[in-house]
């Protein structure tokens, strides 16, 4: 992978280094391109250390000795909406919380057909702790299966062969900004970033 190297195993508090896996929402698509180069350089800019990106959906990975994550997330898109030109959220995570994630076997019970995708949704805020699940769409085209503190569990199930737009339906039943990553793209990202 491109990038700075070194060997990330850990999240140290109290002076030291932080690493944060940054998740970021819309890029290349919907033809805001950025390539990863300069991605890269722009998460350099704010003085971030061990930079690196994980293919072309804005995955960055970044180590700072700053552990206030609401503060580096407000100057993280700030800088990126100056830069580009558009709002650009993001959502920061540890790795010992992309472990937890990745750990869970949320369909044990359940049959993989193939008109379903098992999908991880970052939220930006606390999920609330009451939602009933399973927890449908209205066209039957997304179920919420489990959620944790700041992630939900989904399945999208495809309808003749197209996966749902739920970024409204899942945004209004978790009640905050969300992006979304494939279960098996969210357990590559985890493996990336523990490689350093």
């Amino acid at each position: 992978m491109p990038g700075a190297g070194g060997t990330v195993c850990a999240v140290w508090f109290g002076g030291k280094s932080v690493v944060f896996v940054a998740l970021l929402r819309g890029i290349n698509v919907g033809g805001h391109m950025v390539k990863m180069d300069r991605l890269r350089g722009l998460f350099d800019e704010l003085g971030f250390t061990q930079v690196r990106t994980y293919i072309q959906s804005g995955n960055v990975f970044f180590e700072t000795s700053d552990d206030d994550r609401a503060a580096l997330t407000q100057t993280i898109e700030r800088h990126l909406h100056n830069a580009l030109g558009y709002m650009v959220p993001v959502f920061l995570r540890t790795i010992p919380e992309l472990e937890d994630v990745v750990s869970s076997k949320p369909l044990n019970d359940e049959s993989i057909t193939p008109d379903m995708r098992l999908c991880v949704v970052f939220a930006a805020n606390p999920i609330p702790t009451n939602l009933a699940l399973p927890l449908w769409s209205p066209k039957h085209d997304i179920e919420i299966i489990q959620t944790r503190l700041r992630e939900a569990l989904v399945v999208w199930h495809l309808i003749d062969g197209r996966p749902p737009v739920s970024q409204d339906f899942l945004e209004r039943s978790l009640g905050s900004k969300v992006t979304t990553r494939f279960f098996h793209t969210t357990a590559k990202i985890l493996q990336a970033a523990k490689l350093g």
